[in-house]
């Protein structure tokens, strides 16, 4: 059995190992064994490729898989759950500029390249330059070392066109050239891309994140497939494919859960007012409760509806969350979880906390789900989540969010909302939901309000 059979057959095995995994990524139960089954493929590919290349000894995939197999396992038990949306935005730029550094390198490895080829291969740099600083301004967003807000200047749409004007003429002029790997138009591909991945995302306010994380990741999949092909290899051209429209699919859901359009997200930011109407101003008391009050309803209640947000990660407030849903059962109620497909800042941030937690997949709803029968919830228990539950998507026409999709948690006969204070969520709207005369608020740190009300319980 000749050694080109061999790799090829690893590459299939590998790539069926990548379909399995992201079918089995598809549901909470399984994402785990999901992502050990893919990264075990992506292990295969990569040791595989080395070797058939003679690229690299046993002795030096060793170093790489102790010294890579550190830092992975450092980064993940150090960072926090507030921090994943971050460490997501990192990896989808580290992928990106993987595929740039792939398709730059092939050029030293070729002789009279066809044309078809180049254009591959400034297609991996150029997606893969805009999705490297593309995802590092969207990590400074998230980690708020820069303004989550939308940033805009006069002209700038203007400049963005006469940007990816400039990039397809350095382009179509780096294909032309007679040595690419030492062409000037090579560096300006490489500078305009990544300068282009930059005013593609600060735009984009700090509420829309989510679906830019999704679109980044597609970004990351496409320069990979991109890049497989200029170098002519098949796993990286199928793993680069399923990120990319395993990306693209999830960008369309989350789109949809807004009830917005991709274009919208991209170049209107999330502050643009309806032109239909104009928003009404907000008035109205909010009315405080204590602990020790929501904890004489909780204990009379037959059903309860939790709708965990971003404010619950920034608590860390998910296994007091599992405890009170544990007193709650004994007590004789129901209990479940009603998910946003954007809450937090990344998509499935609620389910990976509350997995943490141990919660039942079972328990875990989707607003669809939840929606038509939150008039029967006798509480339903807001922590830390507003856009997601902002009443005015459905009744004021000129919010920012009317018609977006939220969770109806206004329709349920209590409703208690776990905030540190009155403040706007991460998308800067007023919510009329606190003034709801079936609205009590618990003002301060979620993870300690709920153990107030755990130790009312004991």
């Amino acid at each position: 059995m000749g050694i080109e059979l061999l790799v090829n057959m690893a590459y299939v095995v590998a790539a069926v190992l990548f379909i399995f995994g992201l079918k089995m990524l598809g549901s909470p139960a399984t994402a785990r064994k999901g992502n050990l089954v893919s990264a075990l493929g992506m292990f295969i590919a990569v040791i595989v490729t080395l070797l058939d290349q003679s690229i690299i000894d046993f002795k030096w995939i060793l170093v790489g898989i102790v010294v890579g197999g550190a830092i992975g396992a450092l980064v993940a038990r150090r960072v926090e759950m507030t921090g994943m949306p971050e460490m997501v935005a990192l990896f989808n730029g580290f992928g990106g500029v993987a595929s740039l550094f792939v398709g730059w390198a092939a050029l030293y490895d070729m002789h009279d390249a066809h044309t078809f080829v180049l254009i591959t291969i400034v297609l991996s740099i150029l997606i893969g330059g805009v999705t490297f600083s593309g995802s590092m301004v969207a990590w400074g967003k998230l980690s708020e070392r820069i303004s989550g807000k939308a940033m805009v200047f006069g002209g700038q749409r203007v400049f963005n066109i006469l940007l990816i004007i400039a990039i397809i003429v350095s382009a179509v002029m780096f294909t032309l050239s007679t040595g690419p790997a030492t062409s000037i138009y090579l560096y300006l591909v490489i500078g305009l891309s990544l300068l282009l991945g930059i005013m593609l995302v600060i735009p984009i306010g700090g509420a829309d994140m989510p679906v830019v994380i999704s679109l980044l990741n597609s970004y990351s999949g496409l320069a990979a497939c991109a890049a497989g092909i200029a170098i002519n290899n098949i796993i990286l051209i199928v793993a680069g494919a399923l990120v990319g429209a395993s990306g693209i699919i999830l960008t369309q859901i989350m789109c949809k859960a807004m009830n917005r359009s991709l274009s919208n997200v991209l170049f209107s930011g999330f502050s643009a007012v309806s032109a239909s109407g104009t928003a009404a101003k907000i008035e109205g008391e909010a009315k405080a409760m204590t602990a020790e009050d929501a904890y004489y309803v909780l204990e009379a209640a037959a059903s309860v509806v939790i709708v965990p947000g971003y404010g619950m990660a920034v608590a860390q407030a998910q296994h007091v969350v599992k405890e009170l849903q544990e007193l709650l059962e004994k007590n004789g109620a129901e209990v479940v979880y009603a998910i946003h497909p954007v809450a937090g800042r990344m998509p499935g941030h609620m389910n990976v906390l509350l997995a943490e937690a141990d919660v039942s997949y079972d328990l875990l709803l989707e607003m669809d789900a939840v929606n038509p029968r939150m008039e029967t919830f006798d509480v339903a228990i807001v922590i830390g989540a507003n856009d997601v539950v902002n009443p005015a998507a459905r009744e004021m026409e000129g919010s920012p969010i009317y018609g977006m999709p939220v969770i109806n948690v206004d329709m349920a006969r209590n409703v208690f909302v776990m905030k540190r204070s009155m403040a706007s969520g991460f998308a800067g709207i007023d919510n009329p939901l606190f003034f709801k005369e079936n609205t009590r608020m618990l003002f301060g740190d979620a993870k300690e309000m709920l153990g107030n009300i755990i130790k009312a319980f004991s």
